[in-house]
């Protein structure tokens, strides 16, 4: 009998071992290499991609000239000045051409940090069983560049891209600027040769219903607006698997974003969890 066990579990094993293998093989043959940095060298940037000052223009005049007085290692863009940094997502040269590849307009060049929390905590989802979800594409500037940077038309997962793309009379979140009734359609055409994006449109959670994955090991929230954000948790956060990564871009933003923040932070904690702020004004969550 005991031979007879050990034959069944050591084929079931055997079985399991070759297709985990099989499905790390699949998905790793996606994942860029890594750049090998020169040692003496440090990227700087700055790009005046700076707001909710009364002059801005003048602002990122004075923070130029800041950035004179610095050695290399500095970032200014975003609302977040600093020095003595790695800048690592410039010695990532396939994120910078996935980067490169997709900017369509000045904030887009100017967050290139947020991109990169992205970009790395996909590089690390993709390696989990389940699916990709963005909550609040706009653009689809940012599924793009996660999707380019690790494979293009090659990525190996399904990539969920929920928005409502056209501002409508009665909701409280701000506009923003390239919502349209032609903005559905333009990410449509975006992603044409990309047969594993999904573009959803609809109000959400309501655009979740009978079209939403089960599995989730990404999921980056941007929905400008509380209860939307919080109405997601709800829907989604059980179905993000262990070890998945929860993005939320408008965290640790203050001034009207701050609701988001403090309803975020009651929800999760709940939940016995404590969202990580970050200096890019993103929050960040692995789920346990």
């Amino acid at each position: 009998m005991i031979n007879l066990l050990r034959q069944v579990f050591g084929a079931l094993y055997q079985r399991t071992k070759v297709k985990s293998a099989s499905t790390c093989e699949g998905v790793c043959a996606t994942l860029p290499r890594r750049s090998v940095p020169t040692l003496n060298r440090l990227a700087s940037f700055f790009f005046p991609d700076f707001w909710d000052i009364s002059e801005p223009e003048k602002f990122a005049e004075i923070v130029k000239d800041f950035t004179k007085q610095l050695p290399h290692g500095y970032h200014a863009s975003d609302n977040f000045i600093t020095w003595g940094r790695n800048n690592s997502m410039f010695d990532d040269l396939a994120f910078i051409k996935a980067w490169e590849d997709n900017i369509e307009s000045l904030a887009d060049r100017g967050i290139i940090w947020r991109r990169y929390v992205l970009a790395t905590s996909a590089f690390h989802c993709i390696q989990l069983e389940g699916d990709f979800v963005e909550c609040g594409a706009y653009t689809g500037v940012g599924v793009k560049t996660v999707v380019d940077y690790l494979g293009g038309v090659n990525f190996p997962k399904q990539f969920w891209a929920y928005d409502v793309f056209e501002h409508q009379q009665g909701m409280t979140n701000k506009p923003m600027p390239e919502v349209s009734s032609e903005l559905f359609d333009r990410v449509n055409r975006k992603f044409a040769d990309y047969q594993q994006v999904r573009v959803v449109k609809g109000h959400i959670p309501d655009s979740f219903k009978n079209n939403c994955p089960d599995q989730i090991a990404y999921l980056h929230i941007d929905l400008n607006e509380a209860s939307s954000e919080v109405a997601t948790l709800k829907y989604l956060f059980d179905r993000v698997v262990q070890g998945g990564m929860v993005i939320l871009d408008d965290y640790e933003w203050s001034g009207i974003y701050r609701p988001q923040k403090l309803a975020e932070d009651e929800w999760f904690d709940s939940r016995h969890y404590r969202v990580m702020p970050l200096p890019t004004g993103q929050g960040l969550i692995i789920k346990r």
